[in-house]
């Protein structure tokens, strides 16, 4: 998910792929109220992969597939904070941080030694360690005017970082029920250990309601930390590229506007409307449906957006520098909730 909306050329380019990825998510939806362990988020983004396999939407699909595997992710976002307190926003918030300042480092470092075993160069390793650690698919797209790798590069690692996506939401649920996880432990190891938004939410919902808005919140926490970040790296290839850059003529194209996460300072926006009272708490369980049926509408668009034969040619290295990575992530999650009593 990005960072920046996507905005179609006109309404109806978006319809064919918009109604495509709702007839799949109205299915998973139906299916997730028969296998509730596996849930609607789930269906959706396996049904969307299954029609992208067999039947390969052409063209006249595309805008309405981006649309809603942006847009409406980030509108379902916004909806879900209309039915959590700012009190419970800044508390997750909070108690997550420990948690999330170890996974990422975890991932940063775990990315450059295994990374450097691996003989992947260092860009490919840049990539795929922030796409772990942060937010996967926005936060490897929000680096990538900064580090500036080649396309196929990003391809890797998008690819990479989707791969693992789509395992965790399949088996981090599984693996919760096992350990007989509660729901804030569970919401955070899936908050701080999975990678991209919408897997974070699939994995938490198909847990448990508590566990989905637990994990969004830290979710939306972690993704916060793409500013700092971003700044950091910005900082390191400006002085890496200046000579580069004076030979060339470009200029940095990193812009804070341009890669901050504006959907989370709405997802606060209905937060405080719910504290403020202004939400009335009959329409609260229709706000809540609404925001599940937006979010398996995305997550069947990213299913229907998925290459696995991309992924496959993509090779074993970055798959296994994502492997690692990932690993590492989501062990050292635990270790820490262990640690600190949280789980």
């Amino acid at each position: 998910m990005h960072a920046t909306a996507f905005v179609p050329t006109h309404p109806r380019t978006v319809l064919p792929g918009l109604v495509l990825a709702a007839a799949i998510a109205v299915l998973a939806l139906l299916l997730g109220r028969c296998l509730p362990l596996i849930g609607g988020p789930v269906f959706g983004m396996v049904l969307g992969l299954l029609v992208r396999s067999v039947l390969a939407p052409d063209a006249r699909f595309v805008s309405g597939i981006a649309f809603a595997s942006t847009t409406v992710l980030q509108a379902s976002i916004i909806a879900l904070g209309f039915g959590l307190s700012l009190d419970q926003v800044v508390a997750t918030g909070m108690r997550s941080l420990s948690v999330t300042v170890v996974t990422l480092s975890v991932a940063f470092f775990s990315a450059w030694l295994l990374g450097r075993w691996l003989g992947v160069h260092d860009k490919l390793k840049i990539l795929v360690g922030v796409g772990t650690a942060i937010c996967g698919a926005s936060a490897i797209a929000a680096v990538t005017p900064i580090i500036q790798p080649d396309e196929h590069d990003t391809a890797y690692a998008i690819s990479t970082i989707f791969l693992f996506n789509i395992v965790a939401v399949l088996l981090f649920p599984l693996l919760g029920h096992l350990m007989h996880m509660g729901d804030l432990g569970f919401g955070l190891w899936a908050g701080t250990a999975i990678n991209d938004t919408s897997s974070v939410v699939a994995a938490g919902y198909s847990f448990s309601k508590a566990a989905g808005d637990y994990a969004t919140i830290v979710k939306l926490t972690r993704a916060t930390l793409i500013i700092p970040v971003c700044l950091l790296l910005a900082l390191v290839a400006a002085v890496r590229a200046r000579r580069q850059r004076r030979l060339d003529g470009s200029a940095s194209q990193f812009s804070l506007l341009r890669i901050f996460p504006w959907f989370i300072l709405w997802f606060l926006v209905a937060s405080a409307l719910r504290t403020a009272g202004l939400i009335p708490a009959a329409i609260q369980p229709d706000l809540h449906l609404a925001a599940e049926f937006l979010i398996v509408v995305a997550l069947a668009a990213i299913g229907l957006s998925a290459n696995l034969r991309r992924m496959i040619a993509s090779g074993p290295r970055p798959i296994l520098l994502g492997l690692g990575v990932w690993i590492a992530v989501a062990t050292s999650s635990l270790l820490v909730q262990v640690i600190t009593r949280q789980l």
